[in-house]
């Protein structure tokens, strides 16, 4: 039985079998399923989680409540990894009634064909359990258009506030042991937010910053997500963290990536890197696009202002990993990113004009340095524009 706070218990799962979030994120360290049961008069479960590991949950329940029934099972978010055990759910507990907004019942009808014993909330409703309520806020958004938070109210003044923050805050890895973050090592975790947030949530900065102005001011004591730990000692970090990465600032820092077939194309990163090294830039990340899983990449591009990008001709097209990634980054909908671009060719030029498109079309970055277009293999002309590209990098980061 892990109790969280006065009545609050955590009964979700881990899963530390699954490879790729969302067949998309690699998963080295897991992920965690988060679900939670307010006990009072009436009982509240809030979320579920992914539907192959129900009867787990179901013993983690049945731990906390024995016989006792669940009156209700909140829906902050429809992602299957959170609602997909909400089917046996009901099978379970025929009485339970099913919380959600307008959108939420839409998408129940369609996954689970749920119809009955519903009760629908709008922003600002609470529902009463006994000593405590449950006071839902829409956050639309972030990142589905049905997602909502549940505040649950301390039940005195000496009492905890809780926030049932859905996918927000969240984090991949697995718990290993501990819930609370105050138990454990957080270290590994920071960065797997920020890798969380810029992969799942990233696109959507403008609805995060609206969900963190409606919880302004309010009292939290712990946040319980619905992946990775408990925050309770690090709510300050963890609310800063996700105001940072939605307004999309970053640090001076650097991301270079490439693709590369014979090496000649790495050489000119390696040149690029060197020059800005030289020139003053201490953070610089590299990544070869065909070995950096796409999801690092993307982090690091949240992380750092500097973005420089180069890959070769391919088929008279643009190398296809660095195309993916051009393409899921305008997805991101990142702003305000400094960018710089080379390529390279051996019989047909294309892959600068290619980069220069996507910016053009769809990045919308602010162009820094001159491109740099390399036939063959480096020579000293073109070694000379590599160093100045990394130089016009380093100044417009001094700047910024």
């Amino acid at each position: 039985m892990k109790q969280i706070t006065d009545n609050i218990y955590y009964v979700g799962v881990n899963d530390r079998n699954k490879t790729l979030f969302e067949g998309l994120w690699p998963l080295p360290n897991g992920v965690s399923y988060n679900a939670y049961l307010v006990v009072d008069e009436k009982v509240a479960l809030i979320d579920t989680v992914e539907v192959d590991f129900f009867m787990p949950f179901l013993e983690n329940i049945r731990e906390v409540l024995g016989d006792r029934p669940i009156d209700y099972v909140v829906v902050n978010h429809m992602e299957p990894d959170h609602s997909g055990s909400l089917a046996l759910i009901r099978k379970y507990y025929p009485k339970v009634q099913v919380i959600g907004n307008k959108k939420t019942f839409d998408m129940l009808r369609g996954f689970y064909q749920l119809e009955e014993g519903l009760v629908e909330v709008k922003n600002g409703d609470s529902i009463a359990l006994g000593a405590r309520s449950l006071n839902f806020v829409l956050t639309p958004m972030v990142h589905w258009p049905e997602t909502m938070v549940t505040l649950c109210p301390a039940a005195s003044p000496q009492g905890a506030s809780i926030l049932f923050s859905g996918d927000a805050f969240g984090c991949f890895g697995a718990l290993n042991g501990a819930i609370i973050d105050e138990k454990m090592n957080c270290d590994g975790f920071w960065s797997e937010m920020e890798r969380y947030y810029s992969n799942i949530v990233g696109k959507y900065g403008t609805p995060v910053q609206m969900a963190l102005k409606k919880l302004a001011g309010v009292k939290i004591d712990y946040i319980c997500a619905t992946h990775g730990p408990v925050w309770h000692q690090y709510i300050d970090k963890v609310m800063a963290l996700y105001d940072r990465l939605s307004k999309y600032e970053a640090a001076p820092g650097l991301v270079i990536c490439y693709g590369t077939m014979y090496g000649n194309t790495e050489r000119a990163a390696e040149v690029i890197a060197r020059a800005a090294s030289e020139a003053g830039v201490k953070n610089i990340v590299m990544h070869n696009v065909s070995k950096s899983h796409h999801s690092y990449i993307i982090r690091d591009v949240f992380r750092y202002k500097g973005l420089i990008v180069g890959a070769p001709t391919y088929n008279t097209g643009l190398y296809h990993e660095m195309d993916v990634l051009l393409s899921e980054l305008s997805q991101k909908d990142i702003k305000g990113r400094l960018f710089g671009w080379f390529g390279s060719y051996g019989w047909a030029s294309k892959a600068v004009a290619e980069i220069s498109r996507w910016n053009g079309e769809k990045l919308h970055y602010e162009a820094v340095g001159e491109p740099v277009e390399i036939k063959q293999s480096l020579t000293p002309e073109t070694f000379a524009q590599c160093e100045a590209l990394g130089r016009a990098m380093a100044a417009a980061l001094s700047e910024e």
